[in-house]
């Protein structure tokens, strides 16, 4: 390992020197290239040099004491001693995290797909909730939110959303956040006062750019018809909604949240993209789960990942069995004690799984 950051470190310095060259300045293109390289080991670089002090440092306490000392200054070298090795062992445990290879999905933006589930409409209300849960972290973020995809009820639920969060690791922060979502609450219209149970899922795909997704028009099958919503509204007098079908995967999807075609065009080619992104990557994953005869953090969507309990006021996530009771204040988008525990955990397993 520390052979590695070695190289890490000359690879960095060398990086330094370069990002100050007047000539790769010139070049937009190779200096943003660079800046990124050398952002994305930086911390690594920090570390280790954190790690080579507290190395040195132990290294002369322990010659010290090797030597004549009276009682109180041996005692503070050997307190010094302690304090430097414990040093050392936590920096080489995050450095462990931090050379793991990096999602080369972590810095995307994200599309985010909820669907109300089992329960009609209080899973449609439910779904609600999670969207505006959120729409608020990323708020908290600065991240920005556009809605791609919207299938409304008549009572305020939502029967489908597609929306796109963009901002600087969105994709790090929300992937483990695809799966089933279980709510268990009394709806308003039950006068006997009974919890019910409703589900939401939850998918959260990277962003595709154009070159990594290569979509032949020959596979696509466009339609366009008028749009409509809950009540009468959004209904458009022109033929402006669209749905696309791609042949080959039979994926279809459609959006009519613009007045005009060619946006709604727009954005569900930005929704099929993703969708076929997310599609290759699945079965990349697959092929390298039975080669490696195991896998971690799958992110099955099948898998019921978290319950949010209304008459206790608690939310557990099953995945790392983590209960906290604090409802309201998740839902208001206070999610990062969860995802941070989920990055922890999901990041010893690789560990584990590289071991």
């Amino acid at each position: 390992m520390f052979d590695k950051l070695s190289v890490i470190e000359k690879r960095y310095e060398e990086l330094c020197n370069l990002v100050s060259d007047p000539q790769v300045i010139s070049d937009q293109k190779k200096f943003a290239a660079l800046c990124k390289e050398q952002s994305d080991i930086e911390l690594i670089v920090e570390k280790y040099r954190e790690y080579r002090a507290a190395k040195n440092a132990a290294d002369e306490a322990m010659e010290m004491l090797g030597e004549k000392l009276d009682k109180d200054f041996r005692d503070l070298v050997q307190a010094e001693l302690e304090e430097s090795k414990d040093k050392m062992d936590s920096l080489e445990a995050e450095l462990k995290i931090l050379l793991l290879p990096k999602d080369p999905n972590d810095d995307k933006n994200v599309i985010v797909e909820i669907r109300g589930g089992a329960g009609g409409d209080e899973a449609a209300l439910f779904a609600a909730d999670l969207l505006r849960m959120y729409s608020m972290y990323a708020e908290m973020k600065r991240w920005k939110v556009e809605t791609l995809s919207l299938n409304a009820t008549e009572l305020g639920g939502i029967k489908e959303i597609s929306f796109e969060i963009a901002g600087q690791g969105a994709y790090s922060r929300l992937k483990y956040e695809s799966g089933v979502h279980r709510v268990q609450r009394i709806p308003s219209t039950e006068s006997g006062g009974r919890i019910h149970t409703s589900t939401v899922t939850v998918a959260v795909l990277p962003t595709a750019e154009d070159i990594e997704v290569e979509i032949n028009p020959n596979d696509l099958r466009i339609d366009v018809f008028r749009s409509g919503g809950p009540g009468g509204q959004s209904v458009n007098t022109t033929d402006s909604a669209v749905r696309i079908t791609h042949i080959p995967t039979g994926l279809v999807v459609s959006c009519q949240d613009e007045k005009s075609q060619h946006k709604n065009k727009d954005k569900a080619m930005k929704i099929l993209r993703s969708r076929l992104y997310d599609l290759m990557q699945a079965q990349q994953n697959l092929e390298i789960a039975q080669q490696r005869k195991s896998q971690v953090g799958t992110g099955d969507r099948s898998e019921r990942i978290r319950t949010y309990n209304f008459p206790q006021g608690r939310v557990t996530d099953h995945r790392i069995g983590l209960t906290l009771h604090r409802l309201d204040s998740i839902l208001d988008g206070d999610l990062d004690e969860i995802i941070d525990a989920l990055i922890t955990y999901f990041q010893s397993e690789k560990l584990r799984g590289e071991q």
